[in-house]
């Protein structure tokens, strides 16, 4: 619990200077975000499955034809828990359209029940996966929480972005995406 404390200290001091620099300077990205040409990005969305908190499994090729929102997150990381709700308006804005929000959690084996209850609480309507290190791993390390992809219709990492994001960027993003897909 001590490393999950200092963890979590230290990402909290990270994503209050990211999102400090990104409100002073809105034209500017930070450090940690990765736009759509950087090498990171551009790329086949590695596949996996997963569980369901209730225990079903999905693939991410499943939503292949999708705009996708992959999220990295852990009960533990104030940044995510600022997030969550502004994903799940995106999901309830655009579902129609074609986005799909996913949520990949972080947290320590163990810790369903913490996982299950947020989720209730918040009332999130999309997916939430019980993550690990392989598909960690796949997506760079998933290290430092919250960590975003923006996966276009074709599976393609379109951008990505570590650390927390605005509401506003989200939601430009994902039009972007989805208007996109409208276009072909």
């Amino acid at each position: 619990m001590k490393t999950k404390t200092i963890v979590c200290g230290g990402l909290a001091v990270l994503a209050t200077f990211i999102y400090g620099a990104s409100r002073h300077a809105p034209e500017e990205r930070s450090a940690a975000y990765i736009p759509g040409a950087n090498s990171a990005a551009q790329r086949i969305a590695p596949d996996f499955e997963l569980k369901t908190l209730a225990g079903r499994k999905v693939k991410l090729s499943d939503f292949r034809g999708k705009v996708v929102v992959l999220n990295f997150w852990a009960t533990y990381c104030g940044p995510c828990r600022v997030e969550m709700p502004w994903l799940v308006d995106l999901s309830k804005q655009y579902r129609s359209r074609g986005l799909e929000v996913i949520g990949v959690s972080m947290d320590d084996e163990g810790e369903q029940k913490q996982v299950t209850d947020f989720v209730r609480e918040i009332g999130v309507p999309y997916p939430i996966l019980l993550g690990n290190h392989t598909v960690g791993d796949a997506y760079g390390g998933a290290h430092l929480l919250p960590q975003t992809f923006f996966i276009d219709r074709d599976g393609t990492i379109a951008e990505s972005a570590i650390g927390m994001k605005t509401k506003k960027e989200f939601d430009r993003i994902v039009r972007e995406l989805l208007a996109k897909g409208d276009r072909t």
